[in-house]
């Protein structure tokens, strides 16, 4: 087994549509300038109510990639 070093970031994606579309934007978001990305983490998720209704998501997650050589 090799050893390993990551780092990891914390960024937060917003949707209408729900709390995974928000992670899954923000990991969408993300991947077009981080490379070898290995788990997520959840860490807080939000909601935004207009009208006694929930109107927005955001989920904030902590994204562990490898650290390059």
């Amino acid at each position: 087994m090799e050893n390993h070093v990551y780092k990891k970031i914390e960024i937060t994606g917003s949707s209408e549509q729900g709390m995974q579309d928000a992670i899954e934007n923000a990991v969408a978001q993300v991947s077009k300038s981080i490379r070898n990305m290995r788990w997520l983490e959840l860490v807080n998720v939000r909601g935004h109510f207009e009208d006694n209704k929930i109107k927005h998501w955001q989920s904030t997650v902590k994204i562990g990639f490898d650290v390059e050589e």
